[in-house]
């Protein structure tokens, strides 16, 4: 079963910065992206930065040039630094990870959530 555990998120003040960090755990046939998204109040959930097996990494264009997507060559651990942050930033945030579990199986994986409160 594929598990993601997150970490890192809490209260920051308006331009000062944040990281998060997603522990991807279980068994996959091959990872095809892992990123983060989010959800703010009253909104829908969006994508922050996601980066995909390879190496093409996107990113929000409310958060580029703030945030940079890392990760390290397994997939198994994906940080998000945020700088710069704005009260725009204040959501919860989600972990993501696609991958298929067989040859021709694809799913699609969600983090329980972490909440970033950014304050002005």
């Amino acid at each position: 079963q594929v598990q993601l555990a997150e970490s890192g998120g809490g209260l920051v003040q308006a331009g000062g910065s944040l990281s998060l960090s997603c522990v991807v755990s279980g068994n996959m046939f091959r990872i095809v992206s892992v990123g983060w998204y989010r959800r703010a109040p009253g909104k829908e959930r969006e994508l922050v930065a996601q980066t995909t097996a390879g190496h093409n990494t996107d990113y929000a264009d409310s958060v580029k040039g703030r945030c940079t997507l890392s990760r390290d060559n397994a997939f198994k651990t994906v940080h998000l630094q945020m700088n710069d942050m704005k009260a725009e930033d204040t959501a919860t945030y989600f972990c993501n990870v696609r991958a298929y579990l067989s040859p021709t199986n694809w799913d699609e994986f969600w983090g329980q959530g972490t909440q970033v409160t950014v304050s002005s």
